[in-house]
């Protein structure tokens, strides 16, 4: 059993117990992608793999096509659009992913770049690193609006974490559960609300065909221009030409990102003062990733004795 791994590359010195664990099972070989790789290439290393276990590499039909022995595709995370699930399927191959297993870590995340972003953290770190100092004003989150685009696990996690700082959650979703709701004391609402009455908007929702570009020029006129937008889940939710307007002309405080369309990213956004980034770490803890790991494990011995995988994930028109 040939098994290609494509993590972040942090991961494999942070969990070193999935690689052991995977060489018990088969012959096991590594790529480290963070900072891209050529398609090329990619379709060489996959060509006499059986096994791919991914967390950001497209995986589409192309890359499929060429790797013939390709038996199991493993997300190793939650979201999986970068995996040409549907074509999979056609061809026989079974796609899992790991959802809410990194759940509370992109939850704690979100809190933790709203803080910042709230307080200038980062900005008043830079300064006293540089001997610089200067008292600058920032906002609470305290009793504050907070509106989630999404209710998944990641969602839930971030609401209950409001439930401490006394916010009033708002949450706009096309999958309303409102026994869930009750219980973390968020009341759905319609978009076109959430975007005008939040003091903090926090996008944990998956993306998809439909939702792409879902925070753009519109949807930032309708928010508050004391606002601040945290996006934890993908890139392209946002138009981040539309966003990077806005910040410049104020239309909105601020934003902290996790994620953006291209990664790394190469325009200016993560650069501005009124942006907090960070390089798409919203899962990466070490608790989170073991868990991860172990299922990605479990999952190939399942697959090894013939039994039935955990958490497939089903072609679009199943799905629905």
């Amino acid at each position: 059993m040939k098994i290609l791994l494509m993590l972040r590359d942090a991961f494999y010195e942070a969990n070193p117990k999935l690689i052991e664990d995977l060489k018990k099972i088969g012959d096991v070989r590594i790529l480290y992608t963070d900072n891209g790789i050529d398609k090329k290439e990619l379709k060489d290393e996959v060509k006499d793999v059986d096994i791919i276990i991914v967390t950001v590499v497209k995986i589409d039909k192309e890359v499929i096509d060429a790797a013939p022995n390709l038996k199991y595709i493993i997300k190793h995370g939650a979201g999986y659009d970068n995996i040409d699930v549907d074509y999979a399927f056609e061809k026989g191959i079974p796609v899992t992913n790991a959802p809410g297993m990194n759940a509370q870590s992109a939850a704690d995340h979100a809190f933790g770049l709203m803080l910042s972003a709230a307080r200038n953290i980062p900005q008043k770190d830079k300064e006293l690193k540089s001997r610089y100092w200067e008292l600058s004003m920032g906002y609470e989150i305290y009793k504050k609006k907070l509106g989630i685009i999404g209710f998944g696990s990641i969602a839930k996690a971030v609401a209950k974490r409001a439930i401490g700082f006394d916010m009033e959650t708002i949450v706009y979703t096309n999958h309303k559960d409102y026994e869930e709701a009750e219980k973390y004391k968020a009341v759905f609402v319609e978009k076109e609300e959430l975007f005008k009455e939040s003091d903090f908007i926090i996008i944990a929702t998956s993306l998809n065909e439909k939702n792409k570009h879902l925070i753009n020029k519109d949807a930032l006129s309708r928010m508050k221009p004391t606002a601040f937008i945290i996006n934890v889940s993908r890139g392209p939710l946002i138009k981040e030409e539309d966003l990077i307007d806005a910040l410049k002309t104020n239309q909105i405080k601020g934003a902290a990102l996790d994620v953006f369309e291209m990664e790394p990213p190469t325009n200016e956004l993560p650069i501005m003062e009124n942006v907090v980034s960070t390089p798409h770490i919203g899962g990466a803890t070490y608790e989170s990733i073991y868990r991860v790991g172990d299922l990605s494990v479990s999952n190939i011995k399942k697959l090894l004795m013939g039994e039935e995988l955990d958490y497939v994930v089903l072609p679009k028109e199943m799905a629905n």
